[in-house]
């Protein structure tokens, strides 16, 4: 059962949307592998891990983020990726930013340590089942968009080289979500001080 935060941040994100990447956020909050994929990260990251939050609100808070960005970049006038080579339209690379970055940290069901490329083995089915539905008659269109995605997903810890302005805004909206708290449950759960991830600490105040 979704929590109230996250209706609240559903209803943001929709309310941010139209046409389909609208329709792609529905299939998303209506997806109840990738919700329940998004809890149980949290269980790995916060119970198991002692790291801060991984799990829906950081995903949702992220997709929020990217949208909001990618939004600034076409207003300015910038293209990303998909529009300036041909190959799509912008409501196309707003689609992929926010199909990843619900999804982005869906490999921390399996632990820290290369999680962003453990998403990919996840997220592939996902992503088929979803831009078949969005794109049910341009099967290039989907195989584009699956591997946009896919770049965005592997590029979000900056330890692969990217080499679109998508999986960029991806990145960077990672980085911004320092929403106050997010690391207050794992500090709370165990207040030793230890080296290690930034991630434990960042946002516990």
């Amino acid at each position: 059962m979704k929590s109230k935060k996250e209706e609240i941040l559903d209803s943001i994100l929709l309310k941010m949307l139209s046409g389909i990447t609208f329709e792609a956020v529905k299939l998303l909050v209506e997806d109840k592998e990738i919700h329940n994929l998004q809890d149980y990260a949290n269980v790995v990251s916060i119970k198991r891990l002692n790291f801060n939050d991984h799990g829906p609100v950081h995903m949702k808070t992220v997709a929020i983020n990217a949208v909001k960005m990618a939004d600034l970049l076409n207003e300015a006038g910038i293209k990303l990726n998909l529009e300036s080579e041909g190959i799509g339209s912008f409501e196309d690379s707003k689609t992929a930013i926010v199909i990843a970055a619900y999804i982005h940290d869906i490999g921390m069901t399996i632990g820290r340590q290369n999680h962003e490329k453990n998403a990919l083995i996840i997220a592939y089915p996902i992503l088929n089942r979803l831009l078949k539905k969005l794109y049910p008659s341009d099967f290039r269109k989907v195989v584009i968009m699956r591997s946009l995605i896919t770049e965005c997903i592997v590029g979000h810890m900056a330890t692969q080289k990217i080499h679109s302005l998508e999986a960029g805004v991806i990145l960077v909206a990672d980085g911004c979500d320092m929403e106050k708290g997010r690391a207050r449950i794992p500090m709370m759960i165990n207040t030793a001080s230890r080296v290690g991830d930034i991630h434990k600490y960042s946002a516990s105040e």
